[in-house]
């Protein structure tokens, strides 16, 4: 009786997996890659312009709906990534529920498809709020100080915030670890692909993913700063994060390389191909 019911749950779970792949569901996540590939070359292209002193305009999230939204289609913009993270929202959060061909049924990757769902659905539910203007975008710094400070006015919060940026910090160098060993075309169809298109495609996802990284280490290395030294304000958003690698011996040429490298990163990762499962999928 125990295994009658066990097939039969996982003949259901199978059957709505299949529904999911085959439906509607399926364009969702081709939809949401397209939307934060938007997001960050828009980030990406901000950043650009900050790093030789032509723009004073927030190189984060909210510098990029401003951006998007003084565009004569900024109304269509907005609601094009409004569709994106929500559809990408829904996506993971049928992976959480059904698994993946991919990644099968176990519970970590259902937990990160969880995860992914709710960001993304955040970052859906905010720029829906900007797209009605139903409320301003509060700068990624000041989210950053503000969410620090909340943090180190609780019992044992210093070490949350050290413990989050050296998650920061681990996971940005996990991600040029990742970016410079080419793991990323893990998720690619490689077959299909020529000589030369495999071996472009492998340099700019190389440059892509590294930048990536630096900018999450960069992120992480404020935060652990500000919970050690509990001055909230130093913690630093992905803008200031950005423009702190402009004052470096590098100066804004290496900003400009991040700034590359975010675009890159953006125009690779959402050209992959939507195949089968999430293996091309994953954020």
């Amino acid at each position: 009786m125990g295994r009658t019911v066990a097939t039969r749950a996982r003949h259901a779970r199978t059957t709505a997996r299949r529904a999911a792949d085959r439906g509607p569901l399926r364009f969702l996540a081709p939809a949401g890659l397209l939307a934060r590939g938007l997001m960050y070359v828009v980030i990406g292209w901000l950043a650009l312009q900050v790093a030789f002193g032509k723009s004073s305009q927030q190189a984060d999230r909210s510098g990029a709906l401003h951006a998007l939204g003084g565009t004569p289609f900024g109304a269509v913009a907005l609601w094009v990534l409004v569709i994106g993270f929500f559809g990408m929202a829904l996506w993971q959060l049928s992976e959480a529920l059904f698994g993946s061909p991919a990644a099968g049924h176990k519970a970590s990757m259902r937990l990160r498809a969880l995860a992914r769902g709710l960001i993304y659905g955040i970052l859906g539910y905010a720029v829906l709020e900007y797209a009605i203007g139903a409320g301003g975008q509060q700068s990624s710094d000041q989210q950053s100080v503000d969410l620090t400070a909340t943090l180190l006015r609780h019992p044992g919060g210093q070490a949350v915030a050290v413990v989050i940026g050296l998650a920061f910090t681990g996971g940005g160098l996990y991600l040029g670890y990742q970016a410079w060993q080419e793991r990323f075309r893990e998720g690619l169809r490689l077959a299909e692909m020529r000589a030369v298109t495999g071996l472009i495609v492998g340099w700019l996802g190389r440059v892509g993913g590294v930048a990536r990284g630096v900018v999450f280490v960069t992120l992480g290395v404020f935060l652990v700063v500000a919970a050690v030294t509990a001055q909230p304000q130093q913690a630093k958003g992905l803008d200031s994060a950005l423009r702190s690698l402009a004052a470096t011996p590098g100066g804004p040429w290496l900003l400009a390389l991040v700034a590359i490298g975010l675009i890159i990163s953006a125009c690779s990762r959402s050209a992959r191909p939507a195949g089968r499962g999430s293996s091309n999928l994953r954020p």
